[in-house]
């Protein structure tokens, strides 16, 4: 059982702001709420997950939650993966922070973070879309190098088909700054964007990404082995995060409800 954390002040900035629902079951709101927990579900979403159901607000959440016994997962010590001691070249930071974007494929985000196992660091290269927050690309390794974050950029590239220009945003490790990465970028007509040096405000979708994944996921869990982990990760990616996941930014709704909503506006 996770030890407690900051699960008070966090219920207390989320949820909903009408009245408890007269109507709603305790028992069945506290055994939803239970369930949700237990598939690793972090504060923000067990606020909302609950209320179409079950009207939960803000306060109902955490007094079922002291009530069952359960609490959040303090956050780990931050271990820094950028390596921008090289001789390349930074590219300019064209997204100047505009996390925001009307349509797909606009402007996508990337960064790299590891996972322990007990053979050693796994490490994984994400890219995700600024708009609708889905994860298009990702790659696994157990070396942190080009060939890890070109793997990423290809798949999302396969996936999304992007249009010429899209914005392309990093920090300025070595593995976007390498010569491989900048020419692969210029062949699918994207436009490389990186961080300012030291500051990981202009990458924030993604730090706050890594965030929820470690304390969703991998604090609560301890692998034997690379495969094991790949795997747990993959899973989360694709039959939670990009399909039953709320996502503030997005009204609360899956990156998967948010895509199905936008595309007939966009097709019109």
């Amino acid at each position: 059982m996770p030890g407690p954390g900051d699960l008070t002040q966090r219920l207390l900035w989320l949820g909903a702001t009408q009245p408890l629902c007269a109507g709603a079951e305790e028992s069945g709101a506290s055994a939803e709420i239970v369930e949700l927990h237990q598939n690793d579900l972090s504060l923000d979403s067990l606020c909302h997950l609950p209320k179409p159901e079950f009207g939960c607000s803000r306060k109902r959440v955490h007094r079922q939650m002291q009530l069952a016994g359960i609490a959040s997962v303090r956050r780990r010590a931050y271990k820094i993966t950028t390596n921008s001691r090289h001789s390349y070249p930074p590219a300019p930071n064209l997204l100047q922070r505009k996390f925001s974007f009307d349509q797909p494929n606009q402007a996508w985000v990337s960064d790299i973070t590891y996972i322990p196992t007990a053979e050693g660091w796994l490490y994984l290269s994400i890219v995700k879309n600024l708009c609708t927050r889905k994860m298009v690309g990702y790659a696994f390794s157990e070396r942190i190098d080009s060939s890890l974050t070109l793997e990423a950029l290809h798949l999302a590239v396969r996936r999304c088909k992007p249009p010429k220009g899209l914005i392309f945003h990093s920090d300025r490790g070595v593995q976007y700054a390498s010569g491989a990465f900048r020419e692969c970028l210029k062949s699918y007509g994207i436009r490389q964007s990186m961080s300012r040096k030291g500051d990981p405000c202009d990458n924030a979708v993604v730090e706050n990404f890594f965030s929820c994944l470690k304390c969703e996921l991998i604090h609560l869990k301890q692998y034997p082995t690379r495969a094991s982990a790949q795997a747990d990760v993959f899973a989360y990616l694709e039959a939670f995060y990009n399909t039953v996941r709320p996502h503030s930014a997005l009204g609360w709704l899956s990156p998967a409800q948010f895509e199905a909503n936008l595309l007939p506006s966009c097709a019109a």
